[in-house]
């Protein structure tokens, strides 16, 4: 059992290695070394949710009707990490785009496999997947975090190295995959297309409160996609004034920023106490109002007296994160009907990190490249974070009119038991 329980450790630590090394530092790379617009970073940033609207179904099918879960998984790593070397020969954003899009497109299904090849891996050994597997996978969290150090401690945030580094990470753990506990197809027939996609999910639609939470969803996967794609960005642009170059914060912008990480993996921790207390309502409306701290504090903290302010953002960070993604998908959990609880799952995730995450990249691109790129080309970043801070604001204000629930403490099918 702990041979197992290690393997999965470095399965997990690898997955989240791999992207923590060029998501958040793609925006640095993209504006003060390529010096591309805005508008243009918006649409390479929303390839994640193009990718994320069908590629996690379809390779799910794949998996359980022809190819190992494990085998598909080391094919899809080796395949973004030929994207991932690619990147740092292109010089035109229209085709890093495309290159882009199709690392994302290999890397995301990766998410839902890992998950799949692990629960699978520790069924057959007897252990209790609700105990052994979150010790697992905050060793995902964990991964990401020292990916982020290591890109800021090497000061290649704005280098095309990155993508290298994450390019041999997905290369090491694609061929490692294939020593993994098998986990083959489980050959299960499905009456329609429309149930091998998961689209009878579609159905909680149908009730007014599901529909509500599910586009407040979407609201909030823009908000996680706003902060991935600018944070590093606006750190790194302190360095353009002269009184804060050579501090710390300017020098490995990433490393403060893991804090984030750190902050998210405290409270997962608070989410069972939480829901039984208050309900998904008050911490869905705890998690919109992190996000509007989150940006208001980046508007007016700085590098040097007010870094207090930027280091607090980080801490609300985990609040602002888990309270809507890991709540939400509980709360889905003890709501949807057991036939349809995975594609109810494949739903949410298809409204944070597809549509949310699509229309937050694309529309804060072009608004960004409009109204708060100055003339000398220098992005105003305190009318851009009070600009997201005031959209998660509205955002809070309508959930907390629209959304018509009242919680039962202990009821179990208002806060999920984990």
């Amino acid at each position: 059992m702990k041979t197992i329980k290690l393997r999965l450790i470095v399965l997990n630590f690898l997955e989240f290695f791999v992207w923590g090394s060029w998501l958040t530092t793609l925006g640095a790379y993209w504006f003060l070394t390529k010096h591309w617009s805005a508008s243009d970073f918006g649409a390479v940033f929303s390839t994640m949710g193009i990718a994320s609207l069908f590629m996690p179904s379809l390779m799910g099918i794949v998996a359980d009707k022809w190819i190992n879960a494990e085998r598909l998984y080391g094919i899809l790593h080796l395949l973004g990490a030929c994207m991932l070397f690619v990147v740092p020969l292109i010089d035109n954003p229209t085709t890093l785009f495309w290159v882009m899009l199709l690392n994302v497109c290999f890397y995301m299904p990766t998410i839902s496999l890992s998950i799949t090849v692990s629960y699978n891996a520790l069924k057959n050994a007897g252990a209790d997947v609700v105990r052994d597997f979150p010790p697992i996978r905050v060793w995902g969290t964990i991964g990401f975090i020292v990916a982020m150090w290591t890109i800021s401690l090497l000061h290649i945030e704005k280098s095309a190295s990155q993508f290298y580094v994450a390019g041999t990470s997905a290369v090491l753990l694609g061929l490692y995959s294939f020593s993994l506990p098998r986990c083959p197809p489980r050959d299960v027939r499905r009456d329609s297309l429309i149930d091998a996609l998961g689209l009878r999910a579609f159905k909680l639609l149908k009730n007014y409160n599901m529909a509500v939470f599910f586009l407040f969803a979407m609201a909030l996967g823009a908000s996680l996609q706003l902060t991935n794609a600018y944070g590093d960005t606006f750190l790194h642009s302190f360095a353009n004034v002269p009184a804060y170059r050579g501090l710390l914060t300017v020098r490995y912008p990433n490393i403060v920023l893991s804090i984030s990480q750190m902050s998210e993996t405290v409270f997962i921790l608070t989410i069972p106490f939480f829901l039984r207390r208050f309900g998904i309502k008050t911490v869905m409306l705890m998690s919109m109002f992190a996000w509007v701290l989150r940006f208001g504090l980046f508007a007016y903290g700085n590098p040097d007296g007010l870094l207090w302010m930027i280091v607090l953002s980080n801490l609300v960070y985990g609040m602002a994160f888990d309270f809507f993604n890991i709540s939400g998908s509980l709360f889905i959990e003890g709501q949807a009907d057991p036939s349809i609880r995975a594609s109810a799952q494949g739903l949410f995730m298809m409204m944070t990190n597809g549509f949310g995450a699509v229309l937050g990249s694309s529309i804060s691109g072009l608004l960004i490249s409009r109204y708060f790129t100055l003339a000398d080309g220098q992005l105003d970043w305190h009318g851009i974070w009070l600009t997201f801070a005031a959209y998660s604001l509205i955002v809070a204000v309508l959930f907390a009119i629209l959304f018509r629930y009242k919680h039962v403490r202990n009821d179990p099918t208002k806060a999920v038991d984990l």
